[in-house]
């Protein structure tokens, strides 16, 4: 499945527009990981565990995005727009585009 952030796939025709789709995860805030996290990996301003939460969240969120429209008969999903919220204490990441039939 072709998965993009432009409004068209180059090569390609958009045969059928199927509808919107969405994808989301949601992760809990670990506050052993947090700790840990503040004391022994931040390096340079940056946290590999916090990073490799945001990484996952994002690939949950995308692979979400792309069962939903395959469900609908789509082989690819344009316009895919990403967005990333904290809400007590959690992350939320959700992705949204609109599935298509690239033809």
């Amino acid at each position: 499945m072709i998965v993009t952030t432009t409004p068209s796939v180059e090569g390609y025709q958009i045969a059928d527009y199927k509808g919107i789709v969405t994808g989301e995860a949601i992760l809990g805030a670990n506050v052993f990981r947090d700790i840990f996290a503040g004391i022994t990996d931040i390096i340079g301003g940056r946290s590999g565990a916090y990073e490799k939460s945001l990484a996952e969240a994002r690939e949950t969120a995308l692979a979400e995005l792309e069962d939903r429209a395959r469900a609908m008969g789509a082989n690819a999903v344009v316009g895919v727009d990403l967005d990333y919220e904290v809400i007590n204490n959690m992350l939320m990441v959700s992705a949204s585009g609109t599935a298509v039939v690239l033809g």
